[in-house]
């Protein structure tokens, strides 16, 4: 409880009594309003969702199939791959407008933002390069040359390595952000599509959806620890094909997107051991975590919706429906 909150709560008891207490700290100490916001690649749109009451509260038009999009640092602007727009796109959170470009590369798809906040790491699928970009000026740093068709893309917690996947060079390559040069491969199963580190940096997840595998990888060694198969009940092994992964803030579970198998796995990551498979919707892709991390949300591309999934008990809540093919989503805090 902040001090204002405190000498009100205080206030309140010593003039009315301590039945009020409950209520005053309640009402100025409630948690700050969040809201999601969804691109969907096919309408070419950003869908807004109240977290609180789980409704779809406004669409924005935005560029060419909007993909991978990410909260500035400080909780103000949003910015979107707009892919087919070979650009990404700054957008006033406030405002609900365009209010600048970051120079991307062609068909950026997938990015990570630094720990700074100031630089980008941006996936060129077409060109077969990573582009590096200054937020606060924008202006290209530098471009790396990495496998053929990059797509996943991560920063370590620390913001000295940066991660991108190549789809048909089926590597993680390693990238120095000091040097901005590439310091390693580790090669992963067919297709990796999606790159988170943990919490503590120490390990790198890699999804292959073609594969149908997470590898986990040793983020010291660059070797990997073990391949997480998935196998939900009633479901072909063809149709399981991971693509996003997230891992819980205090490190003990992650959770995997399973594409066309229409669930999400639940993994835990002491034992690296599926623990759960939850029922979401059609192609379910990408995902991002509320503030508290007790709610996650799925997008679901083929059905056009978006899953809301109760983190403590491991269980979808309700289905959103948004616009069409969903992609990339985000939450933010609304003060």
């Amino acid at each position: 409880m902040n001090r204002f909150s405190h000498f009100i709560a205080l206030t309140v008891s010593t003039l009315f009594g301590a039945s009020l207490l409950t209520t005053a700290l309640f009402s100025t100490g409630a948690s700050a309003k969040e809201l999601a916001y969804v691109a969907n690649e096919k309408d070419d749109t950003i869908s807004v969702i109240d977290m609180d009451t789980l409704t779809v509260i406004n669409t924005f038009e935005v560029g060419d199939r909007p993909r991978g999009i990410e909260i500035s640092k400080d909780q103000t602007q949003l910015y979107i791959c707009a892919s087919e727009s070979d650009t990404v796109q700054v957008f006033d959170l406030d405002s609900g407008q365009i209010v600048g470009e970051l120079p991307s590369g062609e068909d950026p798809e997938l990015f990570a933002l630094h720990p700074d906040g100031k630089r980008l790491y941006i996936a060129n699928e077409d060109d077969a390069l990573m582009t590096v970009v200054n937020i606060p000026d924008a202006s290209v740093i530098t471009q790396v040359e990495v496998g053929v068709e990059p797509e996943g893309v991560a920063v370590s917690p620390d913001g000295k390595l940066a991660i991108i996947t190549s789809e048909t060079s089926n590597m993680a390559h390693w990238i120095d952000t000091e040097t901005n040069t590439m310091v390693h491969n580790t090669l992963v199963d067919a297709r990796p599509r999606y790159a988170e580190f943990s919490p503590d940096g120490k390990q790198l997840w890699v999804s292959a959806e073609i594969g149908g595998t997470v590898s986990v990888i040793d983020t010291d060694s660059k070797a990997i620890i073990k391949k997480i198969n998935f196998a939900p009940k009633g479901v072909h092994k063809d149709k399981v094909q991971p693509v996003g992964v997230k891992l819980s803030q205090d490190g003990s579970t992650a959770f995997v997107a399973l594409g066309p198998a229409n669930h999400v796995a639940v993994v835990n990551t002491k034992t690296l051991e599926v623990e759960d498979y939850l029922l979401v919707g059609r192609r379910v892709w990408q995902m991002a975590f509320n503030a508290e991390q007790d709610r996650l949300l799925a997008t679901n591309g083929v059905s056009g919706d978006v899953s809301v999934i109760d983190v403590p008990n491991r269980k979808v809540i309700k289905t959103i429906k948004v616009g069409r093919y969903p992609w990339g989503v985000a939450v933010r805090e609304v003060n």
